[in-house]
């Protein structure tokens, strides 16, 4: 699928009908009606709305957007809402259907505007080819790395002010203050990591979505099971043999996958390496409740985990 937007683009621009003396619109009154694509999304813009609107999630958690087969109560969210967020570079390969099913008008933000994906250069022929929804656009799991999902806010601010004018100092103080626990979350992730032996600080992933995680916080990707953006692909035979040899040769202690993520072919190199499997990540959804109910809390669960397994 090719790239939907190349901005904070509006997919088309309802008429806004806002409520008087700055009150918060509400659908019931043609004021905003707010859909994010993915859970973390819909907590994140929920940050920057506040009080003055509701951001509802497309998916379900615990969907992984890789393999989400969308059902025909999509469309009607879709057709309901006239704000959407994505979170782009063709993480949402699903959507453009859903859009064109739903009709109506809608002011569409893209989360990751702004900022510049990682490329997959070495599996250029897959993403051409589009098997297993590889990410043509490059590598869309920006949210990993705190310091871009200010960016998010930063668009998502953007956006909802563009949407609803009277709540453009609502949106901005929220975004503000937000963005300062992102900071703060930043700070914290980086005095958990400063616990690993450098020479631990590496990553073995079911597919390659820690990325900017690992470069921000200065890890090392040994490998992923699935060579690939996203988790609906294959590994070769060739690739699973090459992975085992590079995990014996540095001596990664432990792979890692989302709770999402089908753990056979991991077992299998754990099967021939001896290291440890840690399955319980929440990289592509929240949780109803702990141990990640928020994006922040998600983060930190994560980082918890990851540490506890590397030290």
């Amino acid at each position: 699928m090719k790239k939907i937007f190349n901005s904070i683009t509006v997919f088309a621009i309802a008429a806004f009908f806002l409520a008087a003396c700055g009150s918060a619109p509400s659908k019931e009154d043609g004021g905003l009606n707010v859909l994010a694509s993915t859970t973390f999304l819909a907590d994140i813009a929920q940050n920057v709305a506040g009080d003055r609107a509701q951001v509802e999630s497309l998916l379900p958690v615990g969907a992984d957007p890789h393999t989400y087969q969308a059902a025909p109560s999509d469309v009607a969210k879709i057709a309901e809402s006239n704000v959407l967020i994505l979170n782009g570079v063709e993480y949402e390969h699903f959507i453009e259907t859903l859009l064109e099913n739903a009709g109506g008008e809608r002011l569409v933000i893209e989360a990751t505007i702004g900022l510049t994906p990682h490329k997959m250069e070495e599996h250029a022929a897959e993403a051409e080819s589009a098997e297993g929804h590889d990410h043509e656009a490059g590598d869309p799991h920006m949210w990993l790395d705190p310091n871009l999902v200010i960016a998010y806010v930063e668009n998502i601010r953007d956006g909802l002010s563009q949407a609803d004018s009277e709540g453009a100092e609502i949106y901005k103080s929220n975004a503000d203050a937000y963005i300062a626990q992102l900071k703060d979350l930043d700070n914290w992730i980086v005095e958990q990591v400063n616990t690993i032996p450098a020479e631990r600080r590496l990553l073995v992933t079911n597919h390659e979505a820690m990325g900017y995680f690992a470069e921000r916080y200065g890890f090392e990707v040994t490998g992923s099971v699935i060579p690939s953006f996203s988790s609906n692909a294959a590994p070769s035979a060739q690739e699973m043999a090459s992975l085992i040899d590079e995990i014996k040769r540095l001596g990664a202690p432990a792979i890692f996958l989302d709770t999402a993520d089908n753990n056979v072919l991991a077992q299998q190199i754990a099967d021939e390496t001896g290291v440890m499997i840690v399955d319980d990540l929440h990289l592509e959804s929240l949780t109803e409740g702990a141990p990640a109910p928020t994006y922040i809390e998600m983060m930190k669960d994560n980082v918890s985990k990851i540490v506890e397994a590397l030290k």
